[in-house]
């Protein structure tokens, strides 16, 4: 059995093809920044109040955003606010989730440079920019309950018609959490699920056809994490033992667990897109099965990740590396970028 060993080329496949570049991460902190002081200039304008907070979550602020050919990035800004800033005049009646989103589009709509407006969605308020992606601003009121006689404070999203009970602010922390602890000891095991997190990601959308058919982004965060494999120094290894496990829980259930919130699934039983998703890390196993032929070449294996991703990137690097190992019998390794150009960190 040959070893194929792939990692410095899934390591240049992730910091040139899967992980934003600088420039996309400054131009998306530009517009998150510049839809945070349009909304504040809003509601001034308004004479409504600001809310409490306002937090970045999801991918952005876990820092698992994967490159898109078409641009459809999804940036997620929070907004919260106190339930006694949510009401009518005079605070008499107490406004509907309905409401409070479309007072934040009316806010966020007050400044007409946009070519397109804000818009009303079903969880969310969300502008769309001319490049193709958007910033959802999802709305929250933050409310205390009685715990063992101490005040605790939960959210509440304004979804549809209904309050229900979430905190974006919660998984993100679940989730740098996990990394913090996985790279506390002397290898660092939490930036490598952070990298299998952007690979799946990467993955699942690989082809046009799959992107609406297939899980989020949470989703396929909370499978990995569950199902993390480490490999020091192989991140093709960790990528295909974790792939493996994911599939492995697939095949005995589909339902996929909240991470912070008790009771609650991100997926249930027979879900669709985890289906989608489970048939397409079936294919990719099987393909992947290659690597372990006893007569697989460097470039047969690279090729095949050129299958597995729909990309021609690593076929592109087999002369190469194949000359290099000729001419030198150098080992190199690749650095993996997870601070920006400048050393600081993304978001």
């Amino acid at each position: 059995m040959t070893d194929n060993n792939c990692n410095k080329d899934l390591v240049a496949y992730h910091n040139e093809k899967v992980t934003l570049g600088k420039s996309s991460q400054d131009a998306m902190r530009t517009h998150r920044d510049a839809g945070r002081t349009r909304l504040k200039n809003g509601l001034d304008r308004l004479e409504k109040p600001q809310p409490q907070q306002v937090d970045s979550q999801g991918s952005y602020s876990m820092k698992t955003m994967v490159q898109d050919d078409a641009y459809e990035y999804d940036i997620d800004d929070g907004i919260y606010f106190k339930p006694e800033d949510l009401t009518t005049l005079f605070g008499i009646l107490n406004l509907t989730p309905l409401e409070v989103r479309q007072r934040v589009c009316d806010a966020l709509s007050d400044d007409d440079r946009l070519k397109s407006p804000a818009e009303v969605r079903s969880n969310c308020v969300r502008q769309t920019y001319a490049m193709g992606y958007h910033i959802d601003y999802p709305v929250y009121r933050i409310q205390t309950e009685d715990i063992d006689g101490k005040d605790e404070e939960y959210c509440e999203l304004a979804s549809g018609d209904e309050w229900v009970r979430s905190d974006a602010r919660a998984v993100t922390s679940w989730f740098n959490g996990k990394v913090i602890t996985l790279n506390s000891g002397d290898v660092v095991d939490g930036s490598q699920l952070r990298r299998v997190v952007r690979y799946t990601k990467k993955f699942a959308r690989s082809k046009a056809e799959w992107k609406e058919k297939t899980v989020s982004g949470i989703t396929i965060t909370k499978l990995v994490v569950d199902h993390f494999e480490s490999s020091d120094g192989r991140d093709d290894l960790a990528i295909r033992n974790t792939w493996k496990a994911i599939k492995k829980a697939l095949d005995t259930s589909t339902e996929v667990k909240h991470p912070v919130l008790e009771g609650v699934n991100l997926a249930d039983k027979d879900d669709p897109a985890v289906n989608f998703l489970k048939d397409k890390l079936t294919w990719a196993l099987d393909q992947l099965k290659t690597l372990d032929e006893s007569d697989c070449s460097q470039k047969n294996a690279l090729e095949t990740w050129d299958t597995i991703f729909n990309t021609d990137f690593f076929a592109a690097r087999a002369p190469k590396e194949t000359i290099a190992q000729k001419s030198a019998f150098v080992v190199t390794s690749s650095k993996v970028s997870e601070r920006n150009d400048d050393g600081s960190r993304f978001g």
